[in-house]
């Protein structure tokens, strides 16, 4: 490549440096060689995957027309501003209107034309792309792509729109043998895993194993904790942080403009209302999360990037990729329970090469300072979290193959090569594949009397999808995003808002309240998956809860925060501000009790007037202690009739039984050990029922069962009794279907978290177990008692129980200290 590039052109034109990480991928891609780029947020990766494709664009001859480059993107929310910035550089060099946008928003007038007149470049989702390929003449519209480029890949590398999208990758190979494909990827901690994921397998056994191009940029990240003044005094539950709201607004006040991230919608609809109802100007406040509505969406970044919003308070909706050059500085509410969600959140600010990366972190409760310190040590560290792909998803694998089926058909024994060349499928064995091609033409043995589970006929020898009604149903329901059901939020008079799962809505009554999209709602009726409301004066209401809100800490988050309590202990802890203000809480836990480390498992035991409790701190994350305390309950059951009800969160898990049981050393080590886990976990919990529940996503994803249509979609009730059905006759006619026991995996895996279950079992194996009988609840007992007690009803408010039981931890750590 000589210096006077078309890219280079356009570098110098706007008075950047290329930077040597850009020009390695501009060179690696003119050789024809394919890719990942891992840099961080804001370093020039964009530009660094696209001015290869700049050169070739402006270089070549255009006039037959035909699409050449698709730039994946995994978030609608992402596409419209990524188009715009991958035409800047074309339109400088000449060629306007080279990149289109076509996603689920597109209109059908706009997704008409495209196919009419196709634009050099799309951006499009894996979603969209799938959908293109389903048409019958996909094959020789897609002919001449040359490349594609898919962003934020750690962000699909661990779900199954990944799969689905390394499967429409190896059709494009089979249309296109010299295509290159390039990733973009921030904070991932497995490379090779993710490099691996864009190959094909057999680039992957031989000397063509693409190349990593990283760019080590100095991008340092600030991060600025708002701690308490007195850590005896901050809360020891609670996931809201509201205590903080003055410190958090002030910081807004101070700064040009700011995003302000929470974990939950739930929590961004809270923060949203607090900020404004404090705000000197409210109007120049905006909210953003995944169930508002496009429009309103749009609004909140438009304003933001044109200065009329002062702050967005917004969700993992704008974690990526979406370039707002004037913000100033990020606040994160709550422990972002993994360093790879702060290192992308920080990103945000100073969101260009040689800017910087500067984070506000607000703790909504005490033990959250220690996990921003295990932040703070694990960033100095260099560490982040891996994401682990998924392999043999042959729900995903069935959808795949009607949509081929339908874009003109496929010879068996080509497309088990080609499934094969995918990451995700390259294990895929013949038993396998023959299973799946008869579950596509006739349902398997259990469903063959149903002519609704025959999609696909052989043909001439090819595999086809003769039938129109098969083929428009198939084309409403392509893709691999599933959710509780979700009824559209509409106002009497038109204007929609967003949605929210039916599971809230179910539960109100017309006239009653709730917080959406930023305002109070009063419910009208419901009607056809929709909720029809006006607004209410009243700000007391109920804020929705989504069923996506439980984010567990990350392993290496946990193992941080062990780590630091070592430390701790050893006097050796390094002085971070986050870590000296905890200092008091720490050290009123090990006079009341005992640590938790990586080399000791605390386990504690008190009696209170709710009962005897045994609380265990295995630190291994929310969802896999939900597995490991009903494996507990049970095992321990075993050695003497017992009943338990079970509280956890990320760090620890309470059983409490109405009357007291003795067990030592012994006994919790037969209750830990790792001998029949996965037996003793089915048995322990509903493990069939889960699965059964599991199985909705599955045969939704492997079209068993439809969501209806645009605007007229199923309530979740229907999908689930339609899917229950089905997998209760595969049960009893078909017990060896591959779709069971993938949704028995999946609920092992993903749901219950099985690998950390073992990990934190094989660990207490070889740690030494500390059992301590407090005389009252210890600060890390305290947040289990307070989440149960939260859940219960009771005439006392919740938050009177609470503080008393606070007072008197409060009285016991002065009485202690003299």
């Amino acid at each position: 490549m000589n210096d006077c590039s078309p890219i280079e052109r356009w570098f110098d034109q706007q008075s950047w440096p290329v930077l040597d990480f850009q020009r390695q991928a501009w060179q690696a891609y003119a050789e024809g060689q394919s890719g990942l780029i891992h840099a961080p947020t804001g370093s020039g990766k964009t530009l660094a995957a696209w001015g290869g494709a700049v050169n070739e664009l402006i270089s070549q001859d255009l006039s037959g027309g035909g699409l050449r480059m698709l730039w994946i993107t995994p978030l609608r929310a992402l596409a419209a501003d990524t188009c715009r910035a991958l035409n800047r550089p074309l339109e400088w060099l000449g060629l306007h209107d080279a990149v289109a946008l076509r996603t689920g928003d597109t209109s059908a007038y706009r997704r008409k034309k495209l196919l009419e007149q196709p634009p050099p470049a799309l951006v499009t989702t894996p979603e969209s792309l799938s959908l293109m390929l389903s048409y019958a003449d996909a094959s020789n519209r897609l002919k001449r792509v040359r490349a594609v480029f898919v962003d934020e890949w750690y962000e699909l590398i661990a779900s199954k729109r990944g799969v689905l999208l390394q499967l429409a990758l190896a059709r494009l190979r089979t249309l296109n043998p010299g295509l290159k494909v390039w990733g973009l990827s921030a904070t991932i901690g497995n490379l090779d895993d993710a490099l691996a994921g864009l190959l094909t397998a057999d680039e992957q056994d031989v000397d063509r194993s693409g190349l990593c191009i990283q760019g080590r940029i100095d991008r340092p990240i600030e991060i600025d904790t708002l701690l308490p003044d007195s850590v005896e005094r901050f809360p020891l539950a609670g996931r809201m942080g509201l205590p903080q709201l003055r410190a958090v607004v002030d910081r807004i006040e101070q700064s040009d403009s700011t995003l302000v991230f929470t974990n939950t919608r739930n929590q961004a609809e809270n923060w949203f209302g607090a900020i404004q109802s404090v705000s000197t100007e409210p109007e120049t406040i905006g909210l953003h999360h995944g169930s508002i509505d496009r429009e309103l969406r749009d609004q909140a970044e438009q304003g933001l990037a044109e200065g009329r919003l002062k702050c967005v308070v917004a969700t993992s909706s704008l974690d990526l990729g979406v370039d707002f050059s004037p913000v100033d500085q990020v606040i994160q509410i709550g422990s972002p329970k993994g360093i790879a969600r702060l290192i992308q959140r920080a990103g945000r600010a100073g969101h260009q090469p040689g800017g910087c990366a500067r984070i506000v972190c607000v703790p909504t409760h005490a033990l959250e300072i220690i996990e921003l310190a295990a932040v703070r040590n694990r960033l100095r560290q260099g560490k982040v979290e891996a994401r682990e792909p998924i392999r043999l998803a042959l729900d995903v694998l069935a959808q795949h193959l009607v949509t081929i089926a339908l874009g003109g058909g496929f010879e068996p024994d080509r497309m088990f090569a080609e499934v094969r060349t995918s990451p995700a499928f390259r294990d895929l064995s013949r038993q396998q594949w023959q299973w799946t091609l008869d579950f596509i033409t006739r349902g398997g043995p259990a469903l063959a009397a149903y002519p609704n589970f025959h999609k696909v006929e052989r043909v001439d020898g090819r595999m086809r999808v003769t039938r129109r009604r098969i083929a428009m149903l198939h084309r409403l329901n392509i893709g691999t995003i599933t959710a509780d059901g979700a009824l559209q939020v509409r106002f009497v008079k038109g204007a929609s808002l967003g949605q929210v799962e039916e599971r809230f809505i179910t539960r109100l009554r017309p006239g009653e309240r709730f917080i959406f999209a930023g305002r109070s709602l009063e419910l009208v009726r419901v009607r056809d998956m929709t909720a029809y409301v006006r607004k209410a004066s009243s700000k007391k209401a109920t804020v929705p809860s989504w069923a996506g809100g439980r984010m567990p800490l990350s392993t290496l988050l946990a193992d941080g925060m062990l780590a630091l309590f070592d430390d701790y202990i050893a006097g050796c802890a390094h002085p971070t501000p986050e870590s000296d203000s905890i200092a008091p809480l720490i050290a009123l836990q090990q006079r009341a009790s005992a640590m938790p480390g990586r080399g000791h498992l605390l386990i504690e035991q008190l009696q209170s007037r709710d009962g005897a409790h045994w609380f265990v701190y295995p630190f291994a994350g929310r969802l896999a202690h939900e597995g490991l305390a009903a494996l507990l309950a049970f095992r321990i059951s075993r050695l003497q009739p017992v009943t338990f009800s079970i509280t956890v969160n990320d760090y620890g898990i309470e059983l409490l039984s109405a009357k007291a049981i003795e067990l030592e050393a012994a006994d919790w080590r037969d209750a830990l050990t790792i001998d029949h886990l996965t037996d003793d976990i089915e048995q322990s919990l509903d493990a069939a029922n889960m699965a059964k529940y599991r199985f909705r996503d599955i045969a939704r994803v492997a079209g068993m069962v439809q969501q209806g249509f645009p605007g007229r979609g199923k309530p979740v009730r229907h999908l689930q009794a339609s899917s229950g059905l089905i997998f209760d006759v595969l049960k009893e006619h078909d017990p060896d279907h591959l779709l069971l026991e993938q949704a028995r995996r999946e609920v092992l895996e993903s749901q219950l978290e099985l690998g950390r279950i073992r990990a934190a079992l094989e660990r207490a194996a070889e740690q030494q177990l500390i059992i301590r009988r407090p005389e009252r609840l210890t600060p890390l007992a305290f947040p289990l008692w307070a989440d149960r007690l939260r859940s219960q009803l009771s005439s006392e408010d919740w938050q009177t129980r609470v503080d008393r039981m606070l007072g008197q931890l409060e009285t016991a750590a002065g009485a202690s200290s003299r």
